[in-house]
């Protein structure tokens, strides 16, 4: 069965920064692509950040260019996303995703309110 468990969300003043955490349990996550999605108050899902099982792609959305940074430690099944200088438009429920061969897995959400 595969599990994709986040922590690392909250509350946080602009400025401020944050780092998600998403632990992968039932796959190996090296062969895997994975990824950061998030979906602010009345919007739709965008994605954030995604990186290649080869590592070699790291796309990252405008909105959060030099801002935020998506890593994996496959040693420990874990994906991450340090966000700095965040802003109240950052303010959503972000999701990390693990994909290979159209199967995708998603986890079930953290909260992050950028607010003062």
């Amino acid at each position: 069965q595969v599990q994709l468990v986040q922590s690392g969300g909250g509350l946080v003043q602009p400025g401020g920064s944050l780092r998600l955490s998403c632990a992968v349990s039932g796959v190996i996550l090296d062969y895997w692509a994975i990824g950061w999605f998030r979906r602010a108050p009345g919007k739709g899902r965008e994605v954030v950040a995604c990186m290649s099982s080869s590592e070699g792609t790291i796309p990252y959305a405008d909105s959060v260019k030099g801002r935020f940074t998506i890593s994996r430690d496959n040693a420990k099944n874990t994906v991450y996303l340090q966000m700095n200088s965040l802003k109240p438009e950052d303010t959503a429920v972000y999701l990390c995703n693990a994909a290979k061969w159209g199967m995708n897995y998603w986890g079930k959400g953290t909260l992050v309110t950028v607010s003062s």
